[in-house]
């Protein structure tokens, strides 16, 4: 067409780049398509010469670790407490989220969450006591993940802490997950009051002997058909966990009645946990990780087997690259907060939570639970458009995970970080909020894409082993 003619018909714009450009084009009733397309991550030609050379070596990986994925069997097996199971505990350590982390560098929730913890233990009485000995290298401090463990935000474990215990019953591997306190001032937000002090012992002292007594009686909970379920429900087993929690409840009930000894106690158990929401979110992160852990050391895969963050710094690790952590800056979410809290407030992204994203939940299914995209104003095509996006950097689709407004389809799972660099998409988490100061607690919830920096050198190690 010569340039003469270009405006005798009505121009048709496809719009790259920018979403705003269309949206001007739309404002002035210009027909136009806008093409969701991001340039790959800025990765040295030379690292992605040598993933290019290797591709049919990686894929074939991959095809490994997504099998191993697929076919893990979580089960809740049992209750005990932390110093008896979970590898490596002792009095002096204290686990928590994200990649390795010292107390100079922890963030206010963390700390928070370690002095309440300290004070929990008995190891300290007051708030300054417990910081200056969880300063004074007396403590040892180590990742959740790197003891077969997961914690929620903070992620705090300590020694006499209450764990639930997974079975991946198709590989025989264990892991662990505290009890979920609740929402709000609790410790895994960095709050450590009287009160979430005196919540704490209860849990230890009533929540978990009537729990661990019905779950001995229920010999396993079929973890991976609860979570199906659930998905089936409303929930995407992050943020929203009502369904697998009354799912749950259904379950340990008649348990729970079969095996009292004193009905108040043990209708106060079953009040607390109908009262709160996200007591299934520690076992779906525990099935998680349980599920994930089993595709570790496969040579050569780009498949990330954690996601996880400390407040201060984002993690991934690979099934390709042994217990190499690969880490960048954590961000700030972008939330709904409380009333009387604001960004400003917020502290960047934290929890060992994002491992239910990791394996094919959280984000990546969020379209099972649109209700979630409410926090930061969005429509149910929204989440959709947000799951849909996360199948192009996985692996696969999930054979039991499965999502009835994507007419069933398997949830994305088994993120690639070969393809999250390629495509410059990033995993989509849900998640909550943590003020920036100890103490506090929540201050509101939302959503975020994964930062790139660990995806860059999670690639950049890949390479290296190749």
């Amino acid at each position: 067409m010569a340039m003469k003619n270009l405006f005798d018909k009505e121009l048709k714009v496809l719009n790259i780049g920018l979403a705003s450009f269309k949206a001007t084009l739309d404002e002035n009733k210009t027909s136009a398509v806008h093409v969701d397309w991001k340039p790959p991550v800025d990765v040295p030609k030379e690292v992605m010469a040598v993933i290019h050379k290797n591709r049919k070596t990686i894929g074939q990986a991959n095809e490994k670790a997504a099998k191993i994925i697929l076919a893990g069997k979580p089960a809740l097996i049992g209750l005990e407490k932390a110093g008896d199971v979970v590898p490596g505990m002792k009095k002096n350590l204290i686990l928590h989220a994200g990649p390795p982390i010292t107390w100079d560098r922890m963030c206010g929730p963390m700390r928070g969450a370690v002095m309440g913890a300290l004070m929990y233990e008995g190891l300290a009485k007051t708030a300054d006591e417990a910081k200056k000995l969880a300063s004074s290298g007396k403590i040892e401090y180590s990742p959740c993940h790197e003891h077969q463990s997961v914690g929620p935000m903070a992620g705090i474990i300590s020694f006499s802490m209450p764990v639930f215990v997974v079975k991946n019953e198709e590989y025989g591997n264990l892991a662990f997950a505290t009890m979920n306190e609740g929402l709000g001032k609790v410790l895994r937000y960095g709050a450590y009051g009287d009160d979430v002090l005196q919540r704490l012992k209860w849990m230890e002292t009533a929540l978990y002997p009537v729990l661990k007594k019905a779950l001995a009686r229920l010999t396993r909970i079929d973890l991976k058909n609860l979570i199906a379920q659930a998905l089936h429900m409303g929930d995407e087993l992050h943020n929203r966990n009502r369904a697998a929690t009354s799912l749950l409840l259904r379950l340990l009930a008649p348990a729970v009645l079969r095996t009292m000894e004193d009905p108040e106690t043990s209708a106060k158990v079953l009040e607390f946990v109908n009262g709160n929401d996200h007591f299934a979110l520690n076992l779906s992160m525990a099935a998680s990780k349980a599920t994930l852990d089993p595709a570790r050391n496969i040579p050569h895969s780009s498949v990330a087997v954690v996601m996880a963050r400390n407040g201060t710094d984002f993690g991934v690790q690979l099934a390709g690259t042994g217990n190499a952590w690969f880490t960048g800056p954590a961000p700030v979410p972008d939330a709904l907060f409380f009333p009387g809290y604001t960004k400003a407030d917020a502290n960047p992204d934290i929890g060992d939570s994002a491992i239910t994203e990791t394996n094919g939940l959280g984000g990546f299914a969020i379209a099972a639970a649109p209700a979630i995209v409410q926090f930061v104003g969005g429509s149910a095509a929204d989440a959709a458009n947000y799951t849909l996006q996360m199948y192009e950097i996985t692996a696969a689709e999930n054979n039991a995970y499965q999502i009835p407004g994507l007419n069933f389809r398997g949830t994305p799972t088994g993120i690639d970080v070969v393809r999250v660099v390629e495509k410059g998409i990033f995993p989509f988490i849900d998640t909550g909020v943590a003020h920036k100061e100890p103490g506090i607690g929540q201050v509101g919830a939302g959503v975020l894409s994964a930062p790139a920096e660990p995806f860059k050198k999670a690639v950049e190690g890949l390479a290296k082993t190749l």
